[in-house]
C-alpha cells in the first residue's frame, strides 16, 4: 500500500505537467526550486537533475528576463525533470517558454507591475492562450507579500487570508471562463496559521482545483521543517492538497533536502506520525527567511540567516520577528510585516523596520547594526517576561 492510499484526498481535478499528474487522485507529487542562477546552464541543469533524481516531481526555475528564459529553455532540453518557469513581472516571456516547459507559475499581485495599461484579464487571456497552444500546464501562485494590490484594500489591514482568497478565486473564474482548466492554484505565506486558513476557505469555494501546498520564506531547519509540518499535517489530513514544496534556506549542494523533506513529512502523515502542534509555538523570535533560489542575487544571504538565527537566540524571551530575504523581488515587499527586516542585494543589506527603510549596509556590518535595532525595538517596547 503506497503512502497515497493511506491519506484521505479530496476529489480535484486531473492536471498533467510533463510526465507526472496533479489531482485526481494521483499521489502527491513533491517538488523543489533551483538556487543556482538560471542563466548558469550547466550549474542549474546539474541541479534540476539531482533534485528530480532525489525525487522532486517537478522542478522550478526562476525566469525574470528574455536571457533567463533562453537559458531555461535549454535546461528543459538537458534534463528528465519537468520544469516549471516562475515569470515575475515580464508576463511576455510566458510566449517563448511555453513550447519548452511543462508548467508556467504565475503572480496575480505581478501581472500589475509590467505594461500596467494592458489588464490583467487580457495578459492572462495570452498566458492562458500560449500555454492551450504548447500543452503546457498553469500554476496561479498567489503570495503573501505580493497580492493583488486591487483586492488588498478590500479588506481590514490585519485581514491577508481574505484578499488572497479572493486573487485566487478570481482567477479560478476567469481561467474557467475563457475554456482553461489546466491550471493549480497556490496561497502561500510565512505564517502556516494563515497558509491553513487560506487553503481551507480556497477549498471549501473550489474543491475542483488542484492545491499546491507550501510555506512561503520557512526559514532555516528546523524551525522551517516544523512551520511546514504544522500547515502540511493540517491541511492534507482533511484531504486537502496535491503537491508540495517545503521551503527552506539552505546552501545550494544542500537543496536536495527539501525534497527529502517532503516525503518524510507524507510518509509520517500517512503513519499517523504527526510531529507538529496544532498552533505553532510564536513566543521569542521568530525568524522568517526565503528559500534560497535562482533569485537570490549573493549566496551570503543563506550565511547572514544562520548568523541571524545565532544572534536572536540571546533575545529569547522577547517576540520579535525578523525577516531575512534573498532577492530584490520578494525582499522590499515581504519585509514589511516583520519588526526588522533584511534584504539583500548583491553587495550590501537593505535594512527595514516595518516598511520603513533604515539605509543600507555591507554584510560584514549588518549584523552590529540589526543588534542595535534589535536592543532599540525592546528598550521601546519595555521588558518582556
Amino acid at each position: 500500500m503506497s503512502t497515497d492510499d493511506l491519506l484521505p484526498r479530496n476529489h480535484t481535478r486531473s492536471i498533467r505537467v510533463g510526465t507526472t499528474t496533479l489531482g485526481g487522485g494521483h499521489p502527491i507529487v513533491v517538488q523543489s526550486m533551483c538556487a543556482t542562477s538560471t542563466r548558469d546552464v550547466k550549474t542549474t541543469a546539474g541541479q534540476a537533475q539531482q533534485l528530480s533524481d532525489a525525487g522532486a516531481g517537478i522542478v522550478r526555475l526562476a525566469v525574470d528576463s528574455k536571457k533567463d528564459a533562453e537559458a531555461a529553455n535549454e535546461i528543459a532540453h538537458l534534463v528528465d525533470a519537468n520544469i516549471c518557469v516562475d515569470l515575475q513581472e515580464n508576463w511576455r516571456l510566458a510566449r517563448i517558454l511555453a513550447p519548452n516547459v511543462a508548467k508556467i507559475r504565475y503572480n496575480p499581485g505581478h501581472l500589475h507591475h509590467h505594461e500596467p495599461s494592458v489588464c490583467w484579464q487580457d495578459k492572462v487571456k495570452r498566458i492562458a492562450s500560449w500555454a492551450s497552444d504548447s500543452d503546457t500546464a498553469l500554476r496561479v501562485g498567489i503570495n503573501c507579500g505580493s497580492v493583488d494590490p486591487a483586492k488588498v484594500g478590500s479588506w481590514p489591514p490585519g485581514d491577508s487570508v481574505s484578499p488572497m482568497v479572493a486573487s485566487a478565486l478570481e482567477h479560478a473564474e476567469f481561467l474557467d471562463s475563457i475554456g482553461f482548466d489546466r491550471y493549480v492554484v497556490s496561497l502561500k505565506d510565512s505564517d502556516p496559521d494563515l497558509v491553513i486558513a487560506a487553503n481551507r476557505q480556497f477549498a471549501a469555494e473550489r474543491p475542483d482545483v488542484p492545491l499546491h501546498l507550501g510555506v512561503t520564506e520557512a526559514g532555516l531547519p528546523p524551525d522551517g521543517v516544523i512551520k511546514t509540518r504544522v500547515a502540511f499535517e493540517q491541511l492534507l489530513s482533511q484531504g486537502i492538497g496535491d503537491t508540495i514544496r517545503v521551503s527552506l534556506t539552505l546552501p545550494n549542494q544542500l537543496k536536495y533536502q527539501e525534497v527529502d523533506t517532503g516525503h518524510q513529512i507524507l510518509k509520517d502523515i500517512a503513519a499517523g506520525r504527526v510531529r507538529s502542534v496544532v498552533q505553532y509555538q510564536r513566543s521569542g523570535p521568530n525568524i522568517i527567511s526565503c528559500p534560497s533560489c535562482s533569485r537570490v542575487e549573493n549566496e551570503a544571504f543563506v550565511d547572514l540567516a544562520q548568523d541571524v538565527k545565532r544572534l536572536s537566540e540571546q533575545y529569547s524571551t522577547h517576540d520579535i520577528t525578523i525577516a531575512v530575504m534573498g532577492c530584490r523581488v520578494n525582499g522590499p515587499g515581504e519585509t514589511d510585516d516583520a519588526d526588522l527586516g533584511l534584504w539583500c542585494a548583491p553587495s550590501f543589506v537593505n535594512l527595514k523596520k516595518g516598511s520603513e527603510s533604515l539605509g543600507s549596509f555591507p554584510y560584514d556590518e549588518i549584523l552590529e547594526k540589526l543588534q542595535q535595532e534589535i536592543e532599540s525595538l525592546i528598550q521601546n517596547r519595555g521588558s518582556v517576561s
